[in-house]
C-alpha cells in the first residue's frame, strides 16, 4: 500500500479530537469518515478537519470498501465489540488504550485480528518516546547484563478525572470506564517496562487498590458515580525471573517519583532523565546521554526510524509497509493480564496465577 491510507475514526471525543489532530499532521494519510452517536458533534469535527461523510451508525461506516483501517476512539468498555465489528469487516484497527476493560475482551480481539487476518494496534504513546526507544536499544544490545528487576511509579498529587475538576464522568466509573488509575494511567508505564524488557509473559500478579483521598467536592463524587481505584500497586512475577514492581495513582498525598527503572547484573537504567548507572574500575558511575543528537542522527542515517517517534505515524507507515507494525497488541493483552491480577488479587487479598487471571469472572474485584 503505497498511496495514502483511508481512515475511518469511531468516536469524536476528547480522544478522538486528538487522533484526528495526528493524522491531520501526517501527509500518508487521509481520514475519510468520522462516525459518532452525536450526528451534530460528528458534523462539527468533519467540517473542523475537512472529513467528508459523517454517519451515526458504526455498522454502515464499516461496509465502506474505500477504508484501509479505522480508528476506535471510545471508552474502555466499548473497545471489544467495535473492534470486533471492525476486524470482522475486513479492516485493519487502532484503538485507544488501555486494550479493553477485562483480559478476557482483551483476548477476545486480539483472537478475532488472527482470525481475520489484520492488523490491530493499540495506542501505547509511552513506547515512541526518545528515552524508550534509546533505552530498548542499550537494553537489547546487553549493557545491562541479565535484568531482573523492573520499577515504575507514578502519581498525580490530584489528578482525578471529573472528581478533581477535568474530564468527564465517563473516566470514573466503571459503567464505561471499567477501572480507574490502572487503565487509564497505569495501563502506559506497564507496557513500556514489557516493551523494553521484549514483552516477557506474566506469571503471577499480587496487587491492591484504593480509594481513600479525602474530596473536598462531594457533589462531583455523587454525580459522577465514582467507583473506581484512584490508586493501584503491584508486584508482577515475569518470565524470566524478572520481579516488576509498580504504583500508580490519580490522587495521593506524596510527591511523584516520576520513575520507571531497570536493573541488571552489569547495569541499569532510569528513563526521565535517561541514565545508565554502571560499575567502571570499580567505580561507580552514572551516565547520562545526548539523546536528541541521538536520536536526530539515528533518523538521518537510517530514514525507516522516523516512523518510531509516534503512535500514529508508526500505523500509517506499518500499513503502507515502510516498517513492520510494533507487536502493541501482543504488549497490551499482556498489560490488561496484569491490570486484570491488580483487581483480582484485590478481591482475593492474595497473589493470583496467570491461569486464576484468565478464568476469572469478567469484570471480578470492580464495583457494578
Amino acid at each position: 500500500m503505497n498511496d495514502k491510507v483511508r481512515i475511518g475514526v469511531i468516536g469524536t471525543g476528547q480522544i478522538g479530537t486528538r487522533h484526528l489532530e495526528r493524522y491531520a499532521a501526517i501527509p500518508e494519510a487521509e481520514v475519510v469518515a468520522i462516525c459518532d452517536l452525536r450526528q451534530d458533534a460528528a458534523t462539527s469535527l468533519a467540517a473542523r478537519f475537512g472529513v467528508p461523510n459523517v454517519y451515526s451508525d458504526y455498522g454502515l461506516m464499516l461496509e465502506r470498501d474505500d477504508l484501509h483501517a479505522v480508528d476506535v476512539c471510545l471508552h474502555n468498555r466499548f473497545h471489544r465489540p467495535v473492534a470486533e465489528a471492525v476486524l470482522q469487516a475486513g479492516k485493519h484497527c487502532y484503538c485507544e488504550k488501555p486494550m479493553s476493560w477485562t483480559y478476557r475482551d482483551a483476548l477476545a480481539m486480539y483472537e478475532a485480528a488472527m482470525r481475520a487476518g489484520r492488523k490491530l494496534h493499540i495506542q501505547l504513546g509511552t513506547l515512541y518516546s526518545p528515552e524508550a526507544r534509546a533505552a530498548r536499544r542499550i537494553i537489547a544490545e546487553g549493557h545491562l547484563g541479565r535484568v531482573y528487576l523492573a520499577k515504575s511509579i507514578h502519581y498525580r498529587r490530584r489528578g482525578r478525572p471529573y472528581v478533581d475538576g477535568y474530564g468527564s464522568a465517563a473516566f470514573v466509573n466503571t459503567g464505561t470506564s471499567g477501572g480507574g488509575a490502572m487503565l487509564d494511567m497505569a495501563v502506559y508505564h506497564i507496557s513500556l517496562i514489557l516493551h523494553l524488557l521484549g514483552n516477557p509473559a506474566p506469571l503471577s500478579v499480587s496487587g491492591a487498590t484504593f480509594q481513600q483521598l479525602e474530596n473536598m467536592y462531594a457533589d462531583r463524587r455523587e454525580s459522577g458515580h465514582y467507583n473506581v481505584e484512584e490508586l493501584g500497586m503491584a508486584l508482577v512475577r515475569l518470565e524470566g525471573e524478572i520481579s516488576f514492581m509498580m504504583e500508580e495513582a490519580w490522587a495521593i498525598q506524596a510527591e511523584d517519583p516520576d520513575l520507571d527503572q531497570i536493573s541488571g547484573s552489569r547495569g541499569g537504567l532510569r528513563l526521565r532523565p535517561l541514565t545508565y548507572y554502571t560499575t567502571l574500575a570499580d567505580l561507580e558511575m552514572d551516565g547520562t546521554f545526548d539523546l536528541e543528537q541521538g536520536i536526530w542522527r539515528w533518523e538521518q542515517c537510517d530514514p525507516e526510524q522516523t516512523y518510531y517517534g509516534e503512535s500514529q505515524r508508526h500505523w500509517v507507515a506499518a500499513l503502507q509497509g515502510k516498517v513492520p507494525l510494533l507487536d502493541t497488541a501482543r504488549i497490551a493483552l499482556n498489560t490488561a493480564l496484569i491490570t486484570e491480577g491488580v483487581y483480582l488479587s484485590q478481591r482475593l487479598g492474595r497473589e493470583v496465577t496467570v491461569d486464576e487471571i484468565a478464568h476469572a469472572e469478567q469484570g471480578i474485584g470492580r464495583e457494578k
